[in-house]
């Protein structure tokens, strides 16, 4: 049985995810189309053709490996004047056809004229005015950013659908004067992942003090405790100082004496930022706080992943190199690295098949991490690089700029931005994504990441 719920964990996510993709071409075609731009190709997968069909102009079709999926529309680089020779002329039938010359004068010229040549071979004389470069620059936008715009409202509408629902949960200290829940023997370096005292540990102040689980604290420094906010900042602002508690144990009122230590601390609930702040050794009592909302409460929540998802981009080829030393066995793979596909379907068939986990807990997990992937995507292609949509994006917007100045400074038409020429950046960055996901493919396979890892 567990083995027959681990595949049903991975075939949800996997099939999850080529909907997506194909939703996420579908967000390119529809607009592309509408505007009249011609669509020779919809394909969800790359490598050999598994299945295809005609249908009009657009020829429909699955692949053999299913790690993305394309739409190819006709005239997404403008012919270049270099590459041009005797670029017009009729065939004896009287068509007007446009000849390619190719160029040899050097690596990156080659390859770009090679890729004009590529893209022209599929223009006719009845595709003229249904060229992709050629349309408004706004609607180039559209169109390029109709795809990760799709990821981001699966991600949107599946966060939502969670957030109204299940909610969100955090672990809440209980109202009103704290009462301790536990006191640490010891001080642990906050980077020690270990939980208990080792020889040679100093003891905690608060143990020093005499406190004890299920005391009441009522005052700190002869200052009234009102809550557990209020006591933590208390403690933090005194560093290494003197410290008098008065509390309550069973009934009676005590009090002791210590001197707060000052360790490195988080100094919010996300535990990402520490720095230096006194230090007690005691946590009160708690509760899960559940907090449910609807769009705008959704919205707010995918604002604060965007921090976080940019802030994980910019440092995502670090974590990648991370994980590649852990291939080789030279370092521990991070819980916080970043995964492949196969390690998301992992991560999703040992949901589903994990005996503890309640339904409702493996469905709100599984729906996360469709939407955290989805949102992943869509973020990820926007960044402005080529070949990436937001390439596309940031190539039509400075077309669009340029044609503006232009206009107001009563300038003739500068014309159309040529991406050709960030082609060889393209090849770089290609080369380099295909090479992160390599190395995570195998990084999920040789040392991946594992439920409550």
């Amino acid at each position: 049985m567990t083995v027959l719920l681990y595949t049903a964990g991975v075939l949800i996510f996997a099939v999850a995810i080529l909907v997506s993709i194909g939703l996420h071409e579908l967000g390119h075609m529809i607009p592309a189309k509408r505007f009249g731009a011609k669509v020779t190709q919809y394909f969800i997968g790359f490598g050999p053709t598994v299945w295809s069909k005609q249908i009009g102009e657009t020829e429909y079709g699955v692949k053999a490996i299913p790690l993305g999926g394309y739409v190819k529309i006709v005239g997404m680089l403008p012919p270049g004047a270099a590459e041009l020779a005797e670029s017009v002329h009729h065939d004896e039938n009287g068509e007007q056809v446009t000849v390619v010359r190719k160029s040899n004068t050097g690596m990156f010229t080659q390859l770009i004229s090679d890729a004009r040549a590529a893209e022209w071979e599929l223009v006719g004389p009845e595709d003229r005015d249904r060229l992709f470069y050629q349309l408004p620059s706004w609607k180039k936008i559209v169109v390029m950013a109709g795809g990760p715009t799709v990821n981001l409202l699966i991600a949107f509408f599946l966060f939502w659908t969670i957030f109204a629902t299940y909610g969100t949960r955090e672990v809440a200290p209980d109202e009103g004067r704290p009462v301790l829940e536990t006191v640490s023997q010891c001080v642990i370096p906050y980077a020690d992942e270990r939980t208990t005292c080792e020889p040679g540990d100093p003891p905690s102040p608060a143990y020093e003090a005499g406190l004890r689980p299920g005391d009441e604290i009522v005052s700190f420094n002869g200052t009234p405790v009102t809550d557990w906010s209020q006591l933590r900042e208390l403690i933090r602002d005194n560093d290494a100082g003197r410290a008098e508690i008065t509390y309550l144990r069973d009934g009676k009122e005590l009090s002791g004496t210590t001197s707060t230590t000052v360790e490195a601390r988080p100094v919010d609930d996300t535990g990402e930022t520490v720095r230096e702040v006194g230090f007690l050794g005691v946590t009160p009592t708690s509760h899960i706080k559940v907090t449910t909302g609807g769009p705008l409460y959704t919205l707010d929540q995918m604002g604060d992943m965007t921090v976080r998802t940019v802030e994980a981009l910019a440092t995502l080829p670090v974590k990648v190199w991370d994980v590649g030393q852990a291939i080789f066995g030279l370092e521990e793979r991070a819980i916080d690295s970043p995964v492949s596909i196969v390690g998301g379907g992992r991560l999703a068939g040992e949901t589903v098949s994990h005996a503890e986990f309640p339904v409702v807990e493996k469905t709100v997990f599984l729906l996360s991490l469709i939407a955290g992937f989805n949102f992943f995507i869509g973020m990820f292609n926007f960044v402005p690089l080529l070949p990436l949509d937001g390439g596309h994006i940031a190539s039509a917007l400075y077309e669009w700029l340029r044609r503006g100045f232009a206009r107001l400074r009563r300038r003739p038409d500068p014309g159309y931005v040529d991406a050709a020429k960030l082609l060889p950046v393209a090849y770089v960055v290609g080369l380099a994504m295909l090479v992160m996901g390599v190395v995570l493919i195998i990084g999920d396979l040789v040392v991946p990441l594992h439920l409550g890892a």
